[in-house]
């Protein structure tokens, strides 16, 4: 019809300027979005960085414990830290207990243990390590050695006999036992009739006991 045709030419030029003013506003973004850019040199904004975080220094030995290097005659021989106030059990206990063959009676098992020290657990058979008790503290010698008086197996107290070489609480116990259930000791190699008490460790001691 010939009305229509105008009609039709005038929607399409419309809908052509939309369509154009749409681009030139596209392009004038773009524009702006890369002078932005341009301006700001590239950079990359990051968040501030969060405080190092170093751990702190950590004492070989637990605060207020001690550390103890125990080697010799035990299940798993190294260093063991353990609280203030232990004693040599503790110790042997923390390394795995005492091995097959620890000469157990040659320890002083009760004695308190200090920072840094090395506790040495004698095997069955090992010789007197200087004289006296592994693990009997400063001081503790046998009274031979000591240049004192001979210890009295008939008299002595658990304190005396534990001076003695390779004599522990356990031990000087069980002399006290033996002497308590059968009387007054006969003669020092009456020591070897102790359960514990061996030939080679009556030898080591049978010059500082007399009876």
């Amino acid at each position: 019809m010939p009305g229509l045709e105008p009609a039709r030419r005038s929607r399409r030029v419309r809908a052509g300027i939309g369509g154009a003013v749409v681009l030139l506003i596209v392009a004038a973004v773009i524009a702006v979005l890369a002078s932005a850019s341009a301006q700001g040199g590239g950079s990359v904004v990051t968040p501030s960085a969060a405080p190092s975080l170093s751990p702190r220094p950590v004492d070989a030995s637990p605060a207020g414990g001690v550390l103890v290097h125990v080697t010799g005659a035990v299940r798993t021989p190294g260093l063991v830290s353990l609280p203030a106030g232990s004693r040599v059990v503790d110790a042997v206990a923390a390394a795995g207990g005492a091995a097959d063959d620890a000469d157990v009676a040659a320890v002083n098992l009760a004695r308190p243990v200090a920072d840094g020290e090395q506790l040495a657990v004698p095997r069955v058979g090992d010789p007197p390590q200087g004289g006296a008790a592994v693990g009997a503290g400063p001081g503790a010698a046998s009274g031979a050695a000591a240049g004192g008086a001979p210890v009295n197996l008939n008299t002595a107290t658990q304190a005396e006999l534990e001076t003695l070489p390779r004599i522990g609480p356990a031990l000087a116990q069980r002399i006290l036992d033996w002497r308590q259930a059968n009387g007054r000791f006969a003669q020092p190699s009456d020591l070897l009739k102790v359960s514990g008490i061996g030939q080679k460790l009556f030898d080591g001691l049978k010059d500082g006991v007399v009876v």
